[in-house]
């Protein structure tokens, strides 16, 4: 989940799935009374979210407010 921006992240159903998986992933944790190993996939859970809907900025996508773009 380091390289947000790798092609394989770009459709939005790919990073739905892995944040859905490793919440998932923490709800069986916890319910078989492993929290240790529930808080990791959490983590991993919240991470994924604010790596790929938060902060995610698709390759294309340029700031608006980058000075060295040229102003048409």
């Amino acid at each position: 989940m380091k390289d947000s921006e790798h092609p394989f992240f770009r459709p939005r159903w790919r990073r739905i799935a892995v944040v859905v998986v490793c919440l998932v992933w923490a709800v069986v944790e916890f319910a078989t009374g492993t929290p240790f190993w529930g808080v990791i996939a959490l983590g991993f859970g919240l991470y994924g979210y604010w790596q790929f809907f938060y902060a995610y900025k698709p390759a294309g996508e340029e700031s608006s407010s980058d000075p060295a773009a040229p102003k048409e």
